[in-house]
């Protein structure tokens, strides 16, 4: 049962095993677990940030198409949710309006954009996708009547939604839902096939495989989910605005969390959203704890000042890259074979 749900992909140590295990547990339990609303906020970020990682690990770790517009598409269901309830109203048929008209406007766009974009080199895809990026955020800050502008857009959800309780285990039912599925597609023939493209793209070719095709439904799919993962956050904040999903600072944390992880594992998701977003919150608290235990030894309380924490957190990535260069998961792998 176990091996069907996780579509015959287990994760293959006993140390991921362990960690996983416990990383669901804690999603599962934190509003009972963890008291304080910092603590639940953070553990559903978590959740949210493990399914925009999937997503674009299902581009870039299995397809190896390197994309910067997936923040434009995270966005895109973050302002499909916020104009709807804002405009419309605090009800059922409002959000699902919202939710519907985000992620086919998500998938219009990603597919506009493959069938356009794909047929010429990565580089020159990442730099249209960049592009087409930058457009979006300047679009949604321009257009301040329908989107509020540089100041985004505060909502109400409908009233069963509006505990935060329920909110929580929304995202955590429909995050754990979508990741399943994404395991499913990844370990499908369709993912086989899509692995390939990644390793030998004209090899794909000269097997018959329209590898156009393929990427492009790759694009799109991975552009729904991230749209998901959009919808989903901002019905957490009741929020929607450029700074919380459509900053390339979150373009660059999603690469830095795909890479810390592992790409092309769906596990190097969970482990790499799980640990970055853990450190954006606490390392500025255990650095105050460090920086005021070290008190009377020459420099040292300085260089661990919490204002040093973006610092430490590049030296942390650093040594990831360094010790895991196949990210986390895939050191373990290696270390079970």
């Amino acid at each position: 049962m176990l091996a069907r749900l996780l579509s015959g992909d287990a994760p293959r140590s006993r140390v991921l095993s362990a960690v996983l295990i416990l990383i669901l547990a804690g999603l599962a339990l934190a509003p009972f677990v963890f008291p304080g609303t910092r603590s639940v906020n953070v553990a559903a970020k978590v959740m949210v940030f493990v399914l925009l990682v999937a997503s674009y690990d299902l581009l870039l770790g299995y397809t190896g198409i390197v994309s910067f517009a997936h923040t434009m598409f995270f966005g895109i269901g973050g302002y499909g949710v916020g104009i709807a309830m804002a405009k419309l109203g605090s009800d059922w048929g409002s959000l699902a309006l919202g939710v519907v008209c985000a992620l086919a406007l998500a998938a219009v766009l990603a597919f506009a954009i493959g069938l356009l974009s794909l047929r010429v080199r990565a580089i020159f895809f990442a730099m249209i996708t960049l592009a087409v990026a930058a457009f979006f955020q300047i679009l949604a800050s321009q257009l301040s009547d329908f989107t509020g502008g540089e100041d985004g857009l505060s909502f109400r959800l409908p009233e069963l939604l509006r505990s935060r309780l329920m909110s929580y285990y929304l995202i955590f039912g429909v995050a754990l839902a979508l990741f399943l599925a994404l395991l499913r597609v990844v370990n499908s023939p369709f993912g086989r096939v899509l692995l390939s493209i990644r390793e030998n793209e004209f090899r794909s070719e000269a097997l018959g495989y329209r590898t156009v095709v393929y990427r492009t439904v790759a694009n799109c799919l991975g552009a729904v989910i991230a749209a998901a993962a959009g919808v989903l956050y901002a019905i957490w904040l009741r929020y929607t605005g450029p700074d919380t999903t459509l900053s390339f600072n979150i373009m660059i944390d999603i690469l830095l969390m795909v890479v810390i992880g592992g790409m092309g594992t769906m596990y190097g998701a969970v482990l790499g959203a799980t640990i970055f977003v853990i450190a954006q919150n606490y390392l500025q608290d255990l650095m105050k704890l460090a920086s005021d235990a070290s008190k009377g030894v020459p420099l040292l309380p300085d260089l661990l000042h919490p204002d040093r924490w973006l610092l430490w957190l590049g030296v942390l990535f650093i040594v990831c890259v360094y010790q895991f260069p196949w990210g986390i998961v895939g050191k373990l792998r290696a270390v079970r074979r």
